[in-house]
């Protein structure tokens, strides 16, 4: 029987309290071959050797397609697509005139995407059987806002830069919240904080 967790996450639309969302409880990872092996045991009119093959075979022309620019449609599962993005060491560009524009020797395939159809989380419900599992709570900082400011410019006072993750060992922060207190901070004059760069290559320095 299936578990979910209860997580809570921070207040985003400062709300004034914490969200509350739900995520399955992972039981573990099953690998193809058990999979294979299950979906003989349903159904005995495959072998599992079958089954492997037939998912091997459906994955190389799945990477083929999509290597090829096609979104590929499995009825019943969804569509599946590509994602593109900024080789090592290259940052993106822009449409202002003058920047450095990328060329196709810049770009790569990031990762996949995946679009399930509306009928497979109805089909999942329907078999699905929940029950309660754990409880995450989030850890706040033991510092206030002024102390976290404080500890900020402290740590600028000795280094030339702050990173995100910095900051949140500095604070007791998880990640997103830290990258979303420093945004603020930066946006504030009277902060002393103020940033550099764009996207994972934006740096926090003193004003």
């Amino acid at each position: 029987m299936a578990k979910y967790i209860k997580k809570e996450m921070p207040d985003l639309n400062e709300t004034g309290s914490t969200q509350v969302y739900y995520k399955m409880q992972m039981l573990r990872r099953m690998e193809l071959d058990e999979f294979a092996e299950r979906v003989h045991a349903s159904n005995g009119a495959f072998s599992k050797s079958t089954v492997m093959g037939v998912m091997t075979a459906v994955r190389e022309q799945l990477v083929r397609e999509l290597a090829d620019g096609y979104n590929v449609q499995i009825n019943g599962l969804g569509t599946f697509g590509c994602k593109l993005g900024m080789r090592p060491g290259k940052e993106i560009d822009s449409f202002v005139e003058g920047e450095p524009k990328r060329n196709a020797q810049s770009i790569r395939v990031t990762g996949v995407t995946f679009r399930a159809e509306k009928n497979l989380a109805k089909d999942i419900n329907q078999q699905c059987n929940l029950e309660r599992g754990e409880e995450n709570r989030l850890s706040p900082s033991e510092h206030t806002p002024e102390e976290r400011l404080q500890l900020a410019l402290q740590f600028l006072r000795e280094h030339d830069y702050m990173h995100v993750s910095d900051y949140a060992a500095l604070t007791g922060l998880s990640y997103t919240t830290a990258s979303r207190e420093l945004v603020k901070l930066a946006a504030d004059p009277s902060s002393g904080i103020t940033s550099k760069g764009r996207k994972s290559a934006k740096l926090y320095v003193g004003r």
